[in-house]
């Protein structure tokens, strides 16, 4: 399994493509934007002029695409990768979605002798770039077993988490705990300045107990600094956010918590500031506060 299709180079699948082509798999690419293609040429990567060029031939197929509406496109549409897939293709959908659009996918690709897994990932642009995502894997065991060798050059945290949406019920319950951390981060840091503390010095304590985390780790100096150049965008997590409420929904779960994150998030798209960092949901919590 040496040829790869990969559609989608943004911020994550542009390094992920390239992580790839460094441990010598043949990539195809595609994607709209010109400088993606650019950079992942630039890479080493084979630019294709369609989904389906990008697709043909291919052993693998990776897609790792903004929303649900994308996927169901690329994946389930008259030019794509069901249509153009050769029989015996695995088709790892990376991109996160809605569960019931990934068990729709992998409904419809037996019939094309395609084998389907979602694959959504975390770990932010870093984590892509690093190859050190934790990939949670939803589809049939044996399908998991086969895409392990690309998922290992990835990610360094692969678990087959359950059958087919199940890794995109896991990732919502991810973006829900991601985006509840950044809320209270946020509120810290005002309390913090607010008070006369020294918030870094603060968050060095807070990053060295109980509090701390992954995101403590990575983004207390750059939301300190105010800055808030996207890694994940503001956009991205608010679509995120609704998958999680949709699922809870489903399940007939109460989450409040999830509600009100999901709320913050909502504010900070609506008071223009989708395109940044999620980290920005510091800007919120500062703006109730003046």
């Amino acid at each position: 399994m040496n040829c790869v299709g990969f559609v989608g180079l943004g911020i994550m699948g542009g390094p992920m493509a390239a992580n790839l082509i460094r441990a010598g798999y043949t990539v195809t690419g595609f994607d709209l934007v010109e400088e993606s293609v650019k950079r992942f040429t630039e890479a080493g990567g084979q630019a294709a002029a369609s989904v389906a060029d990008a697709v043909a031939g291919a052993d693998v197929v990776i897609t790792m695409l903004p929303d649900s509406p994308h996927v169901e496109e690329v994946a389930l549409g008259p030019d794509g990768v069901l249509e153009n897939a050769k029989p015996g293709t695995l088709y790892i959908d990376m991109s996160t979605v809605r569960p019931d659009t990934s068990r729709r996918v992998a409904e419809a690709a037996p019939a094309r002798g395609v084998r389907a897994l979602d694959a959504p990932v975390s770990g932010g642009e870093k984590g892509a770039i690093d190859g050190t995502l934790s990939i949670m894997v939803g589809g049939e065991a044996a399908d998991f077993e086969a895409a392990r060798q690309v998922l290992e050059v990835l990610g360094t945290t692969i678990v087959h988490v359950g059958p087919a949406g199940a890794g995109q019920t896991v990732k919502a319950a991810n973006q829900l705990v991601v985006g509840g951390v950044y809320a209270l981060v946020s509120e810290a840091i005002v309390l913090l300045e607010s008070s006369g503390v020294d918030a870094r010095k603060g968050m060095d304590v807070l990053a060295g107990g109980l509090a701390g985390s992954r995101i403590l780790d990575l983004k207390r100096e750059t939301m300190i600094n105010r800055e808030f150049k996207p890694g994940f965008r503001i956009d991205l997590h608010h679509k995120d956010m609704g998958i999680a409420v949709a699922a809870a929904r489903e399940a007939g779960v109460a989450l409040p918590m999830t509600g009100l994150v999901a709320q913050l998030i909502a504010a900070a798209r609506a008071q223009g500031h989708g395109s940044l960092d999620h980290s920005a949901l510091l800007k919120v919590i500062e703006r109730m506060n003046r």
